[in-house]
């Protein structure tokens, strides 16, 4: 089913995609919205009338070629309809085999009304066709072929069936070498350049072929004249043979017109689907490069969540430490020397402050203690503040068994630049370089680490 037209409902031909998902053969899409105008997808309406939405309109400029259908479809094993015909093969080879079906009926080109098998034209033209025929040069009078057949004809057909069988059985024996050499082709090539060869060369075998059969005629008429004298009648056959010929000819090369203009089409609008296809590339790499800003939006938006989830505003603050254990190790090695904790505020409209820890130290405590400083950082309401920041800091290092918690103060130094309104995004720290030794954090006398986290508490007098 899914390789069948939405509108046709043959086998899909150039599929098209639309935005509702569903298919349609290229010509089919072009139709129904050239005569629709707002046309709506027939299989919506038929799937499920109350589920249309604007993705249901058809239009062509929003149908994007569906490169796998048709993947698949020219893989799919199909056969002849043809009666007579037993040719199976698989669908991208089908095109071909239908410009050359023997079985195939098509229209005689003389206009003379009948239709005939491809293989049986040849016949109607020499025997049946009331529209082929020949003016003979004595007395003017227009012939039918089947008016003049005479003795001489049989040998000249029998002549170029030979020719046709020794060609036949020269092409079989010849690995790299044309079937039309015998008639004047040099190609020689692989297997597979052959048959690329002969199906781009059909109109200059086409030539060559008639070039032969005139050459034919020469010989033909030269011989019979040699062996009975000059004999009107045989000539006249023999034109009248190389009228068919011309005539079978004319059939081919109007083929191979049709099929070079089919070729000619079919490019275009390979370079139309090709421009489509790298419209719709650029279209999806702004989509994506929307998609990027998006993600970074988001993320910026989580991250301003999570900490708005965390920031006090009232100048308390509980921080959270988890995997102490590694965090330690990675300031040890330096990998991550330092953590800054979320920003929180000394109230809503207050200072904006963090804090800043160094688990292996920082300055005289490098090594052996805890380092823990304050950090006052840009905030929207500096402009409205005090300056400098005066107000003072308490640290704690709670015991996470209530019993003893470590705790140390300072008040800003109103001369140090670490208090003073900011100019870039936070401060340099100011604080404990040896709030804490690293002995007593991991003694397993004390409890402030605890299944690998620790709780650091920052307390900002605001009165």
């Amino acid at each position: 089913q899914k390789y069948l037209c939405s509108n046709c409902h043959n086998i899909l031909k150039k599929a098209l995609q639309t935005l509702c998902g569903h298919r349609y053969c290229s010509a089919c899409l072009s139709w129904v919205v050239r005569n629709n105008k707002n046309a709506i997808c027939q299989k919506c309406k038929e799937e499920d009338p109350s589920t249309l939405s604007e993705g249901s309109l058809l239009s062509e400029e929003r149908a994007f070629g569906d490169v796998a259908i048709n993947e698949e479809i020219s893989e799919l094993r199909v056969h002849c309809v043809t009666l007579g015909c037993s040719w199976s093969g698989i669908m991208k080879h089908f095109e071909e085999h239908q410009s050359l079906c023997e079985y195939a009926l098509i229209p005689c080109h003389t206009g003379c009304g009948h239709v005939v098998m491809r293989k049986n034209l040849a016949d109607h033209l020499e025997n049946g066709c009331v529209n082929n025929v020949t003016m003979c040069q004595k007395c003017k009078r227009s012939l039918s072929s089947s008016e003049y057949q005479n003795p001489f004809q049989l040998v000249f057909y029998y002549f170029l069936s030979f020719f046709f069988q020794q060609n036949r059985s020269t092409s079989l024996m010849t690995k790299d070498g044309c079937r039309f050499s015998e008639v004047g082709c040099s190609f020689r090539g692989s297997k597979e350049k052959m048959k690329e060869h002969e199906k781009t060369a059909v109109g200059a075998h086409m030539l060559l072929l008639l070039q032969h059969i005139k050459q034919l005629k020469a010989s033909l008429c030269t011989a019979a004249k040699a062996a009975n004298g000059f004999i009107p009648q045989s000539e006249l056959n023999l034109e009248n043979k190389l009228h068919v010929f011309e005539n079978i000819v004319a059939v081919l090369n109007k083929e191979v017109e049709t099929s070079n203009l089919e070729i000619i089409a079919f490019r275009r609008q390979s370079e139309l689907d090709q421009n489509i296809i790298r419209g719709l590339e650029l279209k999806i790499a702004e989509l994506h490069r929307c998609l990027t800003q998006k993600d970074a939006g988001l993320s910026s938006l989580h991250k301003s969540l999570l900490f708005s989830e965390q920031a006090s505003y009232d100048g308390i603050f509980l921080w959270k430490i988890t995997d102490v254990g590694r965090k330690l190790q990675d300031s040890v090695t330096g990998r991550t020397v330092s953590l800054y904790s979320p920003a929180f505020y000394t109230a809503k409209y207050g200072y904006k402050v963090c804090l800043r820890v160094y688990l292996n130290g920082d300055g005289t405590g490098k090594g052996t203690h805890v380092s823990l400083f304050f950090v006052v950082m840009k905030g929207d309401y500096d402009a409205l503040l005090p300056w400098p920041f005066r107000h003072k800091v308490t640290f704690m290092l709670l015991d996470q068994n209530n019993r003893e918690h470590i705790i140390d103060a300072f008040r800003p130094d109103l001369t140090s630049a670490s208090f003073q309104r900011p100019v870039n995004e936070m401060n340099v720290a100011s604080g404990c370089p040896m709030f804490l030794p690293l002995s007593k954090l991991q003694s397993p006398k004390y409890a402030y680490v605890k299944e690998d986290t620790l709780f650091l508490k920052c307390i900002i007098e605001t009165n």
